[in-house]
């Protein structure tokens, strides 16, 4: 099973086209700013080559290991020791892989896992670092309820979009 390139370098892009949607002003921008306290004018002197050109590096990070939380077929290359490895495989293997490599390799099946991920992984990690830094409730939920969206995108993406 080799990694589908293509669906990882377009999924990391999920990260900054939900972005732009969820913290546009008409949307969650306006409490998102009130709640940091920061204003357009502060927002517009930030770097935006660097913030976004390192938002993109940092989200095929995230997608390459939802792509493992979502394909299960992972765990299969896993035990033969890993891709490099394949040609090296029991016939046993090719067979599983031949009767289960696409099994569950749906956009359903990915936005299940990247849903999951996103309630129970990002939102505890965000709600925690809130917690510490006195943020507000809404603070939380507006940066929760984006990566929960944005890793249900990615896993949807990474996990049906099969070669």
């Amino acid at each position: 099973m080799e990694m589908n390139w293509i669906a990882i370098l377009i999924s990391a892009l999920a990260t900054l086209v939900v972005g732009f949607v969820w913290y546009h002003p008409k949307v969650f921008g306006t409490i998102w700013m009130k709640e940091t306290g920061l204003t357009q004018e502060e927002l517009a002197k930030g770097n935006m080559l660097k913030i976004f050109g390192l938002t993109y590096i940092f989200s095929l990070f995230i997608v390459i290991i939802e792509s493992a939380l979502t394909i299960h077929q992972g765990g299969a290359v896993s035990m033969i020791g890993g891709p490099m490895k394949i040609s090296e495989a029991l016939p046993s293997y090719h067979a599983f892989m031949n009767d289960y490599g696409t099994a569950y390799r749906t956009f359903k099946h990915g936005a299940l896992h990247g849903f999951i991920s996103g309630l129970f992984f990002a939102f505890p990690i965000i709600a925690i670092n809130g917690l510490f830094e006195r943020k507000s409730w809404k603070y939380i939920f507006i940066h929760a309820g984006f990566w929960i969206l944005t890793l249900t995108i990615i896993g949807s993406l990474i996990c049906g979009w099969v070669k």
